[in-house]
């Protein structure tokens, strides 16, 4: 089987599903919003800031794609009634959901734990960890009324074995590995819904140019020239894959 990288999506890939991201404004959320628009889907583009998503649904009607749907919300405060109210509007909408691409994710300090502020802590953990989980478990009615679907956690390395120094963003990511493990199990035999984590790797984003300041952001790919993983955990080629962890970048 050729490497998650290296996968070549045809150009109607995700064409007829409908896929939500999370953090769909900047970075690698809007990279693989654009992506996946580009090969066919209807994009739900989900985030807190409104100038950002406009730009991005302008960019997709601009290049010929199907008309995206905003979704403002806050990962930060938002509760599980804002949750199911957005699963409720997907149904009645789109009908069902076929993906979810959980991006959303906050850096909070790189200091020593025993110096690490609690309440940074708690909004670090709501945001990268207990917001895939709530928005997932309420989400799960639009998924299972696809044929079949694709749940992605966005993980990182420090998730895989923990680091000095990178705190609750680190803790964050072992939790959404599990979860996305536990999950997966769950739903092997219950459902057509696979469930994966994916580790977009070194990408020349703002939260790794703020991680790692004197990094040249140039040695670094564009968010853009990581999307083939992406493509491949939401379309049909990765039928069957369930409960991994992929690297964006190959490894």
């Amino acid at each position: 089987m050729q490497p998650a990288h290296l996968y070549q999506a045809p150009p109607d890939l995700l064409a007829g599903r409908n896929i939500l991201v999370t953090g769909a404004g900047d970075g690698i959320g809007r990279a693989a919003t654009l992506a996946f628009a580009a090969h066919g889907a209807t994009v739900v583009l989900l985030g807190r800031t409104q100038a950002k998503l406009d730009a991005v649904y302008d960019e997709i009607v601009a290049n010929g794609g199907a008309e995206p749907v905003i979704q403002l919300l806050d990962l930060k405060s938002a509760g599980d009634e804002s949750y199911r109210a957005l699963n409720e509007a997907i149904v009645d909408t789109l009908g069902c959901l076929h993906g979810v691409l959980h991006n959303a994710a906050l850096l909070g300090p790189r200091t020593p734990l025993e110096q690490y502020p609690t309440a940074k802590w708690l909004e670090v953990m709501a945001v990268n960890l207990s917001a895939p989980f709530a928005l997932t478990k309420a989400l799960m009615p639009a998924l299972r009324l696809a044929p079949e679907a694709s749940i992605v956690f966005s993980s990182s390395s420090v998730g895989r074995r923990g680091r000095a120094y990178w705190g609750a963003y680190a803790v964050s990511k072992f939790g959404i590995e599990g979860l996305s493990q536990v999950l997966a199990d769950e739903l092997v035999n219950t459902s057509a819904i696979r469930v994966n984590c994916i580790n977009p790797g070194a990408t020349n984003t703002a939260m790794r140019r703020e991680a790692y300041p004197a990094e040249a952001p140039a040695s670094n790919p564009q968010p853009a020239q990581i999307m083939a993983a992406y493509l491949y955990l939401m379309g049909p080629a990765s039928s069957g894959v369930t409960g991994c962890s992929l690297d964006a970048q190959g490894g």
